[in-house]
């Protein structure tokens, strides 16, 4: 009885000493886990198509104006502008009123994560400005399109951001500028190269080095 009784103290106290991560359950998907191939996809696209941009000087900022892209704000559906219609694809809960005005609503500025929930307090930001695509080749276009580069809803040109972050760019380029948000500069790097590459837009090549660091981050 005594040998028994020494034999399952043994066996307890085996049990016991297991090592905790031998028993417990296997650690959980990282919830990024299903981004992360999407973005490293996204970034080899985007490396594919920069290889392809052609790279040179910046042309004259001389005869650029705004009414050169005009109307800036085409209207789509009749009464609804390309600025009111991005605010209520980029937004959340928005109210309109006959006008089509944005009255209430929630934006996030994916720029520098702020969540806005006043239309005073945003802006819709052209990802490459028009003054920089205009030193990119879009002075030897024809005004429309010009007007279609400034109104495009389906390349990633247009972009809800806050008032003060796009104020800060102004006409910059990703060799100057960049978002205060490092999580978004994957983003910002694609999508500006996805623009210049669908409308043939060249680079600098300091522009070209600075998209190449951003899409560093998407790894």
């Amino acid at each position: 009885m005594i040998f028994l009784r020494r034999t399952v103290q043994v066996a307890a106290l085996t049990l016991l000493t297991v090592p905790i991560a031998a028993v417990t359950a296997p650690p959980r998907a990282s919830a990024d886990a299903g981004k992360r191939p999407q973005a490293d996809a996204e970034a080899v696209t985007a490396h594919s198509m920069l290889a392809r941009l052609k790279v040179a000087k910046p042309l004259s900022i001389r005869g650029y104006s705004h009414r050169r892209f005009q109307p800036r704000w085409a209207h789509h559906r009749g009464r609804c502008g390309t600025r009111e219609v991005v605010l209520a694809r980029d937004g959340r809960h928005v109210r309109r009123n006959a006008a089509c005005q944005p009255v209430k609503g929630v934006w996030y500025s994916p720029y520098d994560g702020k969540r806005l929930k006043s239309e005073k307090q945003v802006d819709v930001d052209h990802v490459v400005p028009l003054s920089y695509a205009w030193r990119s080749g879009a002075s030897k276009w024809s005004q429309a399109r010009r007007r279609a580069f400034a109104n495009d809803l389906t390349r990633p040109e247009l972009v809800v951001v806050s008032h003060s972050v796009n104020i800060a760019k102004g006409g910059q380029g990703p060799q100057s500028w960049r978002p205060p948000r490092r999580g978004y500069w994957c983003r910002y790097a694609t999508s500006w190269i996805t623009v210049k590459h669908h409308y043939r837009l060249f680079v600098t090549r300091k522009e070209k080095v600075s998209l190449l660091n951003m899409l560093r981050t998407c790894r």
